[in-house]
């Protein structure tokens, strides 16, 4: 089989190499792998910028879709020819978050995604809607999950809220979908009047270009009567954070997801005490947030937006392209082109 691995940090430095298929053991599921989306993630792993003492070589990618093609002894969750998708954390089944449940990362603690076969514990797939096909499937493990968790668990999002997304990645764009299921209004900033307008044909209520309006928390209040949003999805990190404390009412959540952009400005308590804001840190979620998920995008047959699927021997441009920020939504592999 062939696979992508990191043996050294940098996109040109990933290989693309043959080994023998791995075979199943007790209690695991051989996986036909059918498509791999990208993650930002993925991105600063393949840079050494997310764990520079990463254990090499290392088959990057989380998120993959695929068909169970072979089982190991003892699997009764699976069966040959289900469609499936494997979980973000390996170990993280149900429940809240513990250090434990927190190793196992594919395409990090452990190999991931990038590669055509895949053995995996049978708890960690999940079976995909049937309506999405390989491309969308993949999308929905890392950034899916998380946009969930951030939306329906720590926003605890419902009709009548705000929800504010910034930029139109894969979070945004899932965030988006979410909240508007959810009959809340959403709001978004994006570098890009172009990518705000495709953001407003699946939803978005409305926009603010942030190169054009940097103070886009004042925004944000204007568009709400002063009062502020309910929920900011917060992918920006230390560079967006001073504004979605400006842009959240007081008694709003901030889910902090993404660390896309720095500051040199110190973080500010005042308002995080005078508004009596909700931090939450969102780091994916559980298999049982993922098939919760799932039934909600099955129910509304809802449908991520791939903005570009590249061939499996065009990695490194798809990387490039990630780097570059150009996207809008999703940007996937597919292993059959």
């Amino acid at each position: 089989m062939r696979l992508w691995q990191i043996p050294s940090f940098g996109i040109d430095s990933l290989e693309l190499v043959e080994r023998p298929a791995p075979q199943p053991s007790r209690g695991q599921v051989l996986v036909r792998i059918c498509a791999v989306s990208l993650n930002y993630r993925d991105l600063m792993m393949v840079l050494g910028k997310y764990n520079p003492r990463l254990a090499l070589p290392r088959i990057p990618c989380s998120d993959g879709a695929g068909e169970v093609v072979a089982l190991g002894d003892g699997v009764k969750r699976v069966k040959i020819g289900q469609r499936v998708a494997g979980i973000f954390m390996q170990n993280w089944i149900e429940g809240p978050p513990d250090a434990a449940k927190q190793r196992g990362a594919l395409g990090g603690d452990i190999d991931g995604m990038l590669t055509e076969y895949v053995a995996l514990d049978e708890n960690g797939l999940v079976e995909i809607p049937e309506h999405l096909s390989w491309e969308e499937a993949a999308t929905l493990p890392c950034a899916g999950v998380t946009a969930w968790n951030a939306v329906v668990h720590a926003g605890r999002a419902k009709s009548g809220d705000t929800v504010v997304i910034q930029g139109t990645g894969g979070v945004s764009i899932f965030a988006l979908q979410f909240a508007k299921l959810l009959g809340a209004r959403v709001l978004g900033t994006s570098s890009s009047d172009e990518k705000l307008s495709r953001a407003q044909k699946i939803g978005l209520d409305s926009g603010v270009n942030y190169k054009h309006t940097a103070d886009w928390g004042k925004w944000v209040l204007e568009q709400t009567n002063g009062v502020g949003a309910d929920l900011i999805v917060e992918v920006g990190g230390a560079g967006t954070f001073a504004q979605s404390l400006k842009a959240v009412r007081v008694g709003g959540t901030v889910a902090q997801i993404g660390v896309l952009s720095q500051s040199t400005e110190p973080l500010q308590i005042g308002p995080l005490l005078h508004k009596q804001v909700h931090l939450q840190g969102i780091y994916v979620g559980s298999r049982a947030d993922f098939e919760e998920m799932n039934k909600a995008i099955a129910m509304h047959s809802l449908q991520p937006p791939v903005d570009q699927v590249f061939a499996f021997d065009r990695v490194q441009d798809a990387l490039k392209t990630m780097e570059a920020g150009s996207h809008f939504g999703k940007l996937v592999i597919g292993m059959e082109l």
